[in-house]
């Protein structure tokens, strides 16, 4: 009863509630199984949130409509493919207005109906300003295998691309479509308009470059950024490429999320018809239709939305949508440097999980119908604005998984709130199973009356441990990388203890302190208390490698350990209390653990434990030390792992004993003498030479062979 009261079942049942629902929707989220609802949440936050940028009219976009050909049709009797000598028309337009270039979305892989000089002529107009022409690399289809003699070979350079080929799974094309010689000559920079769309043939991402024949191809809009900036550096690496001061963040696969601006038109169009007559005003100069002022300085890009024409692709931002302003968001995107980014899998996972903890947490609060329906509907909610909020600050982060996570959280709690009550055995479980071994727990549940108010005189094995300098190592740290790391060293350690049936008493930031023998009578308390402190010692030592990496520099840990007469039972009020111990002894352990620092050891236990032990580990005895706060002196050791006794290391503490009772008898310069001889290998060894410098400076007029401790 008294845990109920502390912790409360139905809190517990919340708690069970949204661990089963982050189970459950990670289980179906990471596989992969959610993606193609998913992608239609996403199609729903881009369709509501896309905003025009501050970009976004700097990019024209010239579209061969409907309009246009029944314009080139019933006035000028144009037919349809038309002669090539119109698109030279305009790019003299784009020319005489002042844009920066222009970018054609059309292929023109076939020599024109109209001969060779309709080609030649399409040609001269692309010399006259940076044009960008377009190639279609496939898989499978187009007669190029190589990049043709004729066409100009990319000069696109860019820095770790070998590499970032071989970690990724993006796969070269082998084969391509390109212009007729003389437009393919005639053109600044050739671009790929092959686009790959998502499983479900929506087109989200682009890829801003894909490699042919060993060169680098840049898609059409980034084509139309190069053709500007001709001297921009560019870098690969997995997950980024770097355009000038620009960094775009890819998947392995080389691709890029749209981030789209608006439904179509929102870069501003213009029919090819009404280009084309302005550019024919012009050369007669007259007044054009279209103003030239609306192409300063714009990037252009002409291509197809007539529907005869086949260039239309669905989008997030509408079902139908011309492929041109697809390529016309992917310059935006660069200009702005917004691309979307994905949020990293560790960061879903973990935000699902708290979702639906916090999911269960408040349900299990709510009581009545109003309560319930509020947190309901909150927790329903809450995920859409999370991933609203995350796309407004430019990531895509997936909301089907947390829904399905907090739906399942919620229902799953309702449930369990209406068909269990809960029952004494899991409510001590899950109360106790953080901090005690699971024989202790089984104690606990045979004997319930344990859990109140008092205590019990009984000999303990006592465990203190500390991380050697962590204070100052945590101060480079964030809060999440530092709780991180201590939930890792710290669980890794709580299991060595609970396997040796130990219990643990608290944690003191990186600080455990544990014991033995208490609720259960162990009879080799000792014994598995240092064999715990070898196994700790042990395992720190394989995961030491992984901690440098994260903190750059090594983590160790001092160990104090004592065994004798301590008070231990339940502490603490009527209404909040532990199960814990105090005494003499569990003060001596403490001050153990910072005895260590004084001899560069790691594990010291008391003479006490050393005897308990009765010889199950090897063991040599470091000092007679004198603690603070205690009269009389202590014999301490330090416990050895038998793999680490070689002939060599023997032989040092074969030397460190003799040396040691030289100290002893009073004879320093004999001692440091021989602790100087093994100083290098032995840091116990080395804090003796320098004791015994201090002795020899100072000799004391009665020595009785005890190392006075000035620290705790």
């Amino acid at each position: 009863m008294v845990l109920k009261t502390i912790m409360g079942n139905k809190l517990f049942q919340g708690l069970a509630a949204g661990l089963i629902g982050a189970v459950l929707a990670l289980t179906l989220f990471l596989p992969g199984w959610l993606a193609r609802w998913e992608a239609k949440t996403w199609d729903w936050r881009v369709s509501t949130l896309a905003r025009p940028a501050d970009t976004t009219n700097k990019i024209r976009v010239i579209l061969l409509d409907q309009r246009s050909l029944d314009w080139g049709k019933d006035e000028n009797a144009l037919s349809w493919p038309w002669p090539r000598e119109v698109y030279g028309a305009v790019i003299d337009f784009c020319r005489r207005a002042g844009a920066r270039v222009v970018a054609f979305d059309v292929l023109f892989t076939e020599p024109s109906k109209y001969g060779v000089s309709d080609d030649q002529l399409l040609a001269d107009a692309m010399r006259a300003m940076p044009v960008v022409g377009t190639v279609f690399l496939s898989r499978n289809t187009g007669s190029e295998k190589r990049w043709p003699h004729f066409a100009p070979a990319p000069a696109v350079t860019i820095s770790g691309l070998d590499e970032w080929l071989t970690k990724t799974r993006y796969q070269s094309y082998a084969r391509a479509s390109f212009p007729v010689p003389e437009i393919a000559a005639a053109a600044n920079i050739l671009a790929n308009v092959q686009m790959r769309p998502d499983a479900d043939n929506v087109y989200r991402r682009v890829a801003l470059l894909e490699v042919f024949d060993g060169k680098v191809t840049p898609a059409l809009g980034l084509a139309g950024y190069l053709a500007a900036h001709p001297e921009t550096k560019m870098t690969i690496q997995p997950g980024k490429l770097t355009i000038g001061d620009k960094t775009i963040p890819l998947d392995d696969q080389g691709q890029a999320i749209l981030n789209f601006r608006g439904p179509t038109g929102t870069h501003k169009a213009y029919s090819a018809a009404s280009v084309i007559q302005s550019a024919l005003l012009l050369a007669e100069g007259q007044k054009p239709v279209i103003a030239a002022e609306e192409f300063k300085d714009a990037f252009v890009f002409f291509g197809f939305s007539a529907p005869g024409l086949y260039d239309l692709r669905p989008t997030p931002v509408a079902g139908v949508y011309p492929g041109v302003e697809v390529f016309a968001t992917m310059l935006d995107n660069v200009l702005a440097g917004d691309f979307l980014k994905p949020t990293p899998q560790a960061v879903t996972i973990v935000l699902t999980l708290l979702l639906a903890l916090l999911a269960g947490l408040f349900s299990s609060w709510a009581t009545g119908i109003a309560r319930s329906a509020f947190v309901y509907m909150v927790f329903l909610l809450l995920p859409v604005a999370l991933c609203f909020a995350a796309y407004r600050i430019g990531f895509w982060l997936p909301l089907l998984v947390q829904e399905t996570a907090v739906a399942v959280t919620l229902v799953g709690a309702g449930l369990l709130y209406y068909t269990t009550e809960g029952r004494q055995k899991a409510y001590i479980k899950n109360a106790f199973k953080q901090y005690l071994s699971p024989d202790v727990i089984e104690e606990l549940i045979a004997h319930p009356e344990r859990l109140k108010l008092g205590g019990e005189r009984k000999t303990l094995s006592v465990f203190f441990s500390d991380l050697e300098g962590f204070t100052s190592l945590s101060e480079g740290l964030d809060p999440e990388e530092l709780t991180n790391l201590l939930n890792i060293y710290l669980s890794a350690m709580t299991d060595i203890l609970h396997e040796e049936g130990g219990t643990v008493d608290k944690y003191e930031g990186d600080a455990i302190i544990a014991f033995w023998n208490a609720p259960l009578e162990q009879p080799d308390h000792a014994v598995r208390c240092v064999r715990a402190a070898l196994k700790c010692q042990r395992k720190l030592a394989q995961m030491r490698p992984k901690f440098y990496q994260r903190l750059n520099k090594n983590l160790n840990m001092r160990i104090g350990i004592n065994t004798g007469q301590a008070v231990v039972g339940n502490m603490g009020s009527h209404s909040r209390f532990d199960y814990t111990m105090i005494g003499d002894a569990v003060n001596l352990a403490a001050r153990l653990e910072g005895i260590n620092k004084q001899f560069g050891t790691y594990t010291m236990i008391s003479q006490a434990t050393r005897e308990q032990t009765a010889g199950a580990f090897p063991a040599r005895e470091i000092s007679r030390v004198a603690v603070v706060g205690r009269r009389e002196p202590v014999v301490v050791y330090e416990p050895l792992l038998p793999e680490e006794i070689t002939a060599e290391k023997q032989h040092v503490l074969d030397i460190f004993a003799r040396a040691l009772k030289l100290f002893y008898d009073g004879d320093f310069s004999q001692a440091k003498n021989l602790f100087a001889g093994i100083a290098a290998q032995d840091a116990a060894a080395k804090a003796y030479v320098q004791k015994c410098a201090e002795l020899l400076a100072r000799p004391p007029a009665d020595w009785r062979g005890v190392w006075v401790a000035t620290q705790k």
